[in-house]
């Protein structure tokens, strides 16, 4: 190893993790409503706030843009990214594509080791989601789907999965509720059962209902402005 590049390596890492920061920090305010769709995302206020160079915000801002949290536009800079409902529906029909016949099989291979590291997962899901861990839950129930396509040892496939997975987190963070993360995790819990009994057919129409059932509850519905309909179901509530 010549000096010049072990001399490079504290910089380096430095920098990396500064920008892992940045990535942290923004994702974190996405999570909990503190950053909304379509806010501008300044590069120089962010440099500002972190003290650190631009080039190491535009870095952290390409890496969320990379995960689809992020919009960039030309000439007019970062904004924090407005997913549809359309994406979000075009993304949940190619992943029942691949899914269905990822699941089906995994079904005629799974070790019982891979079962024993699924029931693992599983316990950290049901964790974060009583405990109303929005990011935690978030990103559990979707890796939990990646971790899956990992176990064919097919990484292209889990490369795949990982980035239309992504396509959706955005959604997941900022309307999937409580309860429908609650019933996510059952369903897992189901196709892990399924799985474990090597039944791919059940696996198969189980991993279908899931995604369905986590479209339907992830459509947006109009915010309602008028302050009365906003309020009246509290109100009904001494």
């Amino acid at each position: 190893m010549s000096l010049a590049v072990a001399v490079r390596r504290p910089g380096r890492a430095a920098a990396g993790n500064a920008t892992e920061r940045i990535v942290a920090a923004i994702t974190a305010a996405i999570v909990e409503r503190r950053l909304m769709p379509g806010t501008k995302l300044a590069e120089q206020k962010i440099a500002d706030i972190f003290q650190v160079s631009r080039t190491l915000v535009r870095q952290a801002l390409n890496q969320l843009s990379r995960d689809k949290l992020v919009t960039l536009e030309p000439a007019r800079g970062a904004f924090v990214a407005q997913p549809s409902v359309e994406e979000a529906r075009q993304v949940f029909e190619v992943r029942q594509m691949i899914e269905s016949a990822m699941i089906k099989r995994l079904a005629a291979c799974i070790t019982p080791a891979q079962v024993a590291e699924l029931r693992e997962h599983l316990k950290a899901e049901q964790a974060a989601v009583q405990r109303t861990d929005v990011p935690g839950r978030t990103h559990l129930l979707a890796d939990f789907h990646v971790v899956l396509a990992r176990m064919l040892g097919n990484e292209v496939l889990a490369e795949m999965l990982h980035d239309l997975v992504s396509r959706s987190s955005l959604i997941s963070l900022m309307y999937q509720s409580s309860l429908s993360a609650e019933q996510s995790q059952a369903e897992h819990v189901a196709i892990v059962d399924a799985l474990e009994r090597g039944d791919a057919r059940s696996a198969t129409r189980l991993m279908l209902e899931h995604l369905d059932s986590v479209e339907r509850n992830l459509r947006l519905h109009p915010r309602v402005d008028d302050l009365a309909a906003a309020l009246r179901p509290l109100a009904r509530n001494p």
